[in-house]
């Protein structure tokens, strides 16, 4: 995994050749005194326009059962959760209830 990667003597660069190829045309000085016209690349087309998203009753129809049924399970998975926290908290409650009363009478062991 740590290992340099060899690539297969068909690709390699030959010997006392650079893996960089050398810039050619891309670099210009910035104190130039030349004129010449400046490399301008062409206007890019603009995107055709997308169609609006259309849907059909059958889509719709699929689109409003997922939404209803995202929002029972939603609905379902919130209730399940606050149920068990009132069910943990009443019997944190009656637990320390009883132990109130054990501790407030020793003598009634």
């Amino acid at each position: 995994m740590f290992t340099p990667k060899i690539p297969p003597p068909d690709t390699a660069p030959a010997p006392g050749t650079s893996l960089v190829p050398p810039l050619t045309g891309l670099v210009h000085p910035p104190a130039c005194t030349c004129h010449h016209t400046p490399n301008v690349p062409a206007p890019v087309p603009a995107a055709p326009a997308r169609p609006a998203v259309r849907f059909t009753p059958g889509s719709l129809l699929v689109a409003a059962a997922g939404g209803t049924a995202m929002v029972l399970i939603i609905g379902t998975v919130l209730v399940s959760m606050l149920l068990a926290t009132a069910i943990t908290a009443a019997s944190v409650a009656l637990c320390a209830v009883v132990l109130r009363s054990l501790l407030n009478r020793p003598d009634n062991r």
